[in-house]
């Protein structure tokens, strides 16, 4: 493209007979005359053809040839090399489809030789199969976006276009948290980030009632984020909040808790204990007022070849150290039984009451041979995690019964 070419014609005791140029069946020169009438085609040394600045149209079977049955023609065939040229289908560059639905994008794409054409979403890298079209079925939020389709032949750089797709649907919640520890005369946030298009109108409700904005009561926006802050908190603060986001789609409600008790416990210590008749129960909690109690319950499991046995709960209460924020905090269970397997819950209190039981924690003692029982349990763990607790249980305690 763009390139200027010469195509030779050899000639010997031309005489008095007549040379032609001709492209297929359209005739370019006769002898001296040019016929076409285009600059761009010219004679040089008086038999070779010139095309300046060639494009695809130029491509084509190029003859020179003399009247004369008993000559032979000399014959060019000529291939013009094109870099791809692409379109979107959508002039407007932009498409819209409702949650749920199917879209078509399609590009098509010119170019010597045929260009391939490649698809790939802009913000997330994404490839889809080559083709001229991409069919998204039963799109969501995350399908919208900019799409870019690439064609690409060898020749000159590749050629690009952009299909921007709006995706319509309901508003979507969702929270950082969904509970939210503050103590009085601290600072609350809470936060609920909304999704939605057209974009939804975002209502804060305490305890069902529309919150309007205080001094004490600040309402932001930052993106989709929508954010609630309380300050100085009030005993009367706590209950549940509720972010209710409404657009012409649909209506979304999700509830975050305030409270001033501490949050939910997170047992994080091994299951298998460093001794025989003991194990130390570690777990972590937030609060933000400081703890001033703490329960840990307890019982053995026994499982026999048919059944499963479970122990009495064992109680034990203790003072923590008075801190807030996020706490470590273990106690140390002794008299136990060694070759066993036990399970735990915890529960802390501070001054707003108690937080909700730890999920139960299932740990087990030591036998006799330590490095034999932490090698065949720890296997077995691996193998059996993912089936039903009572079945890990049964394995566990006839292992423990042969050591």
């Amino acid at each position: 493209m763009g390139e200027t070419i010469v195509l030779p014609c050899s000639v010997d005791h031309l005489g008095s007979h007549v040379l032609l140029w001709r492209r297929d069946n359209l005739i370019l020169t006769a002898a001296k005359l040019m016929v076409i009438r285009d600059s761009r085609f010219s004679l040089e040394h008086d038999y070779d053809l010139r095309i300046a600045n060639i494009t695809t149209r130029d491509a084509g079977e190029y003859v020179c040839q003399i009247a004369d049955i008993s000559t032979q023609d000399q014959v060019h065939k000529v291939t013009v090399l094109a870099p791809p040229v692409i379109r979107s289908s959508v002039a407007s560059g932009q498409l819209t489809a409702r949650k749920g639905g199917s879209v078509t994008l399609t590009c098509a794409a010119t170019g010597n030789p045929d260009p391939t054409i490649l698809w790939s979403k802009k913000d997330s890298g994404h490839l889809y199969k080559p083709g001229l079209s991409v069919t998204l079925d039963r799109v969501d939020r995350h399908h919208a976006g900019i799409y870019q389709c690439t064609a690409t032949n060898g020749v000159g750089p590749p050629a690009s276009v952009e299909i921007k797709l709006d995706v319509l649907h309901p508003p979507e919640i969702e929270v950082d948290q969904g509970w939210v520890n503050a103590a009085e005369g601290s600072q609350g946030k809470l936060i609920c980030t909304v999704y939605g298009n057209p974009t939804p109108n975002m209502i804060w409700y305490h305890e069902g009632a529309m919150v309007v904005a205080t001094k004490r009561y600040s309402t932001d926006t930052i993106g989709n984020r929508h954010i609630l802050t309380i300050q100085p908190v009030h005993r009367s603060d706590f209950g549940n909040f509720s972010c209710v986001a409404e657009n012409p789609l649909g209506r979304s409600k999700h509830t975050i808790q305030f409270t001033g008790k501490p949050g939910k416990l997170r047992i994080i210590s091994s299951p298998y204990s460093s001794s025989t008749q003991s194990y130390n129960l570690v777990w972590q909690v937030d609060s933000a007022s400081p703890l001033e109690e703490c329960r840990v319950t307890y019982r053995k499991i026994m499982i026999n070849d048919s059944h499963q046995q479970v122990g009495a709960w064992l109680e034990t209460t203790f003072k923590p150290p008075t801190s807030a924020g996020r706490s470590s905090l273990s106690f140390l269970i002794s008299g136990l039984d060694s070759s066993s397997v036990f399970q735990a819950k915890v529960q802390v209190r501070n001054r707003y009451g108690w937080s909700d039981l730890s999920d139960p924690h299932q740990f087990y003692t030591r036998g006799a041979d330590h490095e034999l029982f932490e090698n065949n349990v720890e296997h077995l763990s691996s193998k059996c995690g993912d089936l039903g607790s009572s079945f890990h249980l049964v394995l566990a305690i006839g292992l423990l019964r042969i050591l």
